[in-house]
């Protein structure tokens, strides 16, 4: 019963004739096998056209229908599949059913420059892409964009045009064709364009002091470098890489699968050139892949202040690029050893002293603990316990302003012993005794 869009036509404007001269029928009675809708709204005079194995099916037997909506069906975006059987392509390119061919044209420009998978790199952008240019390809072209319109994809493929998902191999071929490729780059060329290393990491464990003092250390990175056989190109000395017979250069490749639904087609990396769109006898020493793995050290100059979880970069000491790119950065990540005595906190630092009650009382003279060595520092009389001393301009210097120091700041512990002599009693007694309030008097 399949048909092509010009008798399906035809079979339209016969159905409308019958649905005149018949009351209509249950649907029960309707001899169609495995008619899968494209646009379930889509029924006139009677006639259903459904798209299935793209195959247009047509019924001249008017009948009675109750149409539901069918789901639209999901696209899996990593994988590429695409559904030709739901797709709204005005929706896709955000203009009205009414819109001209230069809105058309101007909602392509400037959707398909959005999401064209050298400039986006989200996750989604490459089948967004590909949707864009598929919309665009049936909507710029008049006779497409009228069977679209009438009988929606299924129409086209019925008609066995180029529309939908399946109306060209490579939609970067189309936006090439349209903008001149990005940068005047063809398609192969952009995708063999040279690729930025990998930034590289590394751990690197400092003294208390270092870190605030700064150091210099010799570290042994191992990285991915450029391979002196073949140069970076991959390929083996004295061979010339030749364009992949299996996706004629493109670096992918499309396969069609068919389904109850309707035809799917998934694009992916082409297997023979791993998505390079090229072919050449790999490199003994590199396997192919233009770069080998070896160590170099480096001579890093930490700066004073740093801290844990601070990184330090070094400009391309990363991993090298393959095709000729720029190496990546090696990122250095400090983790700095804990002083016994000194405790950090940002650019201060933070100690404790310890004065017997005397001390505290009529004052004294401490040594106390820095990262500059032991200080003197004074106790006024009556220091209560707990009470914080600063001292200014003994903490970390500022990471980046070395002749700027944060604070030390000094908590004052006051010991009280457990256990006196009997001439330590007695004249704390009489100290007691003096410092009770006299009779008549207020303290």
């Amino acid at each position: 019963m399949a048909t092509s869009v010009g008798a399906a036509t035809r079979n339209l404007a016969n159905a409308q004739q019958l649905q005149q001269k018949s009351p209509p029928v249950s649907c029960n009675s309707l001899a169609v096998s495995q008619v899968v809708l494209a646009q379930p709204s889509r029924v006139r005079g009677g006639l259903v056209c459904g798209y299935a194995s793209s195959t247009f099916f047509a019924s001249e037997t008017p009948f009675s229908f109750v149409a539901r909506p069918m789901p639209r069906h999901h696209q899996r975006r990593n994988g590429s599949f695409v559904v030709c059987a739901d797709a709204d392509y005005y929706a896709t390119l955000g203009v009205a059913k009414t819109a001209d061919k230069s809105e058309i044209k101007s909602a392509y420009r400037k959707l398909a420059r959005q999401y064209h998978p050298d400039v986006n790199k989200e996750p989604e952008a490459e089948q967004k892409f590909k949707d864009i240019s598929n919309a665009y390809e049936v909507l710029s072209d008049d006779e497409k964009r009228s069977i679209y319109d009438r009988f929606g994809e299924a129409g086209l493929k019925g008609a066995g045009g180029a529309g939908g998902t399946g109306g060209f191999n490579n939609p970067f071929d189309l936006f090439e064709t349209f903008f001149g490729g990005m940068g005047g780059r063809s398609s192969a060329q952009a995708r063999n364009r040279p690729v930025q290393g990998d930034d590289e990491r590394y751990d690197l464990l400092l003294d208390f002091k270092e870190a605030v003092f700064g150091t210099e250390k010799d570290i042994d990175v191992t990285r991915l470098e450029s391979c002196n056989t073949c140069a970076g190109s991959g390929a083996k000395p004295g061979t010339t890489p030749t364009p992949c017979s299996t996706c004629g250069g493109q670096g992918q490749v499309m396969t069609t699968a068919q389904t109850p639904l309707g035809m799917f087609q998934q694009v992916t990396t082409c297997p023979a050139c791993k998505g390079s769109g090229e072919i050449s006898t790999p490199c003994l020493t590199c396997s192919g892949d233009g770069r080998v793995r070896k160590s170099k050290r480096i001579s890093l100059k930490v700066p004073a202040g740093v801290d844990s979880g601070s990184r330090l970069r070094v400009r391309s000491e990363g991993n090298a690029g393959r095709k000729g790119g720029s190496p990546g950065d090696l990122y250095v990540f400090i983790n700095v050893k804990s002083d016994l005595e000194l405790k950090r906190d940002g650019y201060n630092i933070y100690v404790s002293a310890k004065v017997s009650y005397i001390d505290a009382i009529l004052g004294t003279t401490v040594k106390v603990p820095t990262v500059d060595g032991f200080v003197d520092l004074k106790i006024p009389a009556g220091t209560q316990p707990g009470s914080t001393l600063v001292m200014s301009k003994r903490g970390v210097p500022l990471l980046g302003k070395p002749n700027l120091r944060g604070d030390e700041l000094v908590k004052v512990v006051v010991e009280i012993p457990k256990k006196l002599s009997s001439e330590e009693r007695k004249l704390v007694e009489e100290l007691a005794e003096v410092s009770k309030p006299k009779a008549g008097s207020s303290r």
